[in-house]
């Protein structure tokens, strides 16, 4: 007689946990990597086991060095195709830079654009609307210096900007005259912001340094270290990242009580100007959304630097969006049939158990002598 098949446990992979769960790259540069935290203990312990196998067995590093050679050449090429990469772009930068600038004087009244640069531009409207032109017609015929509020427009349009700007940010951010960037002598950018005289603030220029760290990552790749930003020098109650809020103060010897304005930090635009840092190795004290905050503030400063500044025009027009949702649709395009399967299901489910449902609850109304609410299909859907 043949024994009974005992039940043998599923060979399923093990998931990865923190410590092993390999960091994605960041989603703000081909070759740039998202900042991090050093949080767990083990890595150095892990260091300091292997320097000890190592040390006790000097023939097996002699060994291993000599089989990984062609390894070491290759990170050691990688590490120069980024470097040459960061050359060529600056190379590029100085031949876009010209074109800013030009951007820049129309904007601010300057210069008036020249007949061609009118007709390059008609040429890129394709419009069968005819109230559309002749409304262009008529702005066309109106004496305009420069365009207002340019840079406001871009911005408000720009999805990871746009959430950051208040209304009160919009009354400083309306003299904003200029968004230009420049390549540091380091590896690193630093982005700039031009405003007019405006009643918030004496700054001229306000600006955001992003700094990469010496050494280079995995694959060569610039890894962000940190940023630093310009000290706003705010007008007398003017400061726009902070608000007035009431409390109450009781004199202990009266008993009296008085309400006075203090001063509490509030969400604002500016400030981007005053970055978050990463803890010292040593410190204790760390936020648990540290990570969370370095990433979006790089990638702030990326969206600026890769997408706001070079292509601001079509950022003010809103013809930027366009891109940017169909570079969405076409992410999301592969589940659309699958998902509109699930919900046929889902739907023909729900009439079955609603039908089911009536009848049940028919029958409990009449036991019970009472009439009880029917409750609908989508909550037994979540049941």
């Amino acid at each position: 007689m043949s024994e009974p098949i005992r039940n043998k446990k599923a060979d399923f992979p093990v998931a990865p946990t923190p410590q092993n769960t390999p960091a994605n790259n960041a989603p703000i540069s081909s070759h740039a990597q998202q900042p991090g935290v050093s949080s767990i203990e083990e890595e150095s312990l892990d260091k300091a086991a292997a320097a000890s196998l190592f040390a006790r067995n000097p023939a097996l590093v002699s060994m291993i060095q000599g089989k990984l050679g062609q390894l070491k050449e290759h990170s050691k090429l990688e590490a120069q195709f980024q470097e040459e990469v960061l050359e060529l772009e600056k190379k590029y930068f100085g031949k876009f830079t010209p074109l800013y600038q030009r951007r820049s004087t129309i904007i601010n009244g300057g210069v008036e654009p020249t007949e061609a640069e009118i007709e390059a531009g008609k040429e890129d409207e394709e419009s069968d609307d005819e109230e559309a032109k002749e409304e262009t017609k008529k702005e066309e015929a109106e004496i305009m210096n420069g365009i207002p509020e340019f840079w406001l427009s871009a911005m408000k349009n720009q999805i990871s900007l746009a959430e950051m700007i208040t209304e009160r940010d919009e009354e400083a951010l309306k003299y904003l005259t200029d968004i230009r960037m420049e390549y540091l002598d380091r590896p690193g950018f630093r982005l700039i912001f031009e405003f007019s005289e405006n009643d918030f603030f004496t700054n001229k220029t306000l600006t955001k340094s992003y700094f990469y760290k010496d050494e280079s990552g995995y694959g060569g790749d610039f890894i962000y270290d940190h940023a630093d930003g310009s000290e706003i020098d705010w007008k007398e109650d003017k400061d726009l990242t902070l608000r007035l809020e009431s409390k109450k103060q009781r004199n202990k010897n009266t008993k009296q009580t008085r309400v006075v304005k203090i001063s509490v930090p509030t969400e604002s635009f500016f400030n981007f100007f005053s970055p978050p840092q990463p803890p010292a190795e040593d410190d204790d004290s760390v936020a648990s959304d540290i990570e969370e905050r370095l990433e979006l503030d790089y990638q702030l400063g990326e969206d600026i630097k890769e997408k706001l500044i070079p292509r601001a025009i079509d950022w003010f027009t809103g013809e930027a969006l366009q891109f940017e949702e169909l570079g969405d649709d076409m992410d999301d395009g592969e589940f659309d049939d699958e998902d509109d399967e699930d919900e046929e299901d889902d739907d023909e489910d729900e009439e079955d158990l609603g039908s089911d449902r009536d009848v049940d609850e028919e029958d409990t109304d009449e036991e019970d002598g009472a009439s009880k609410p029917k409750k609908e299909a989508a909550e037994c859907k979540q049941n």
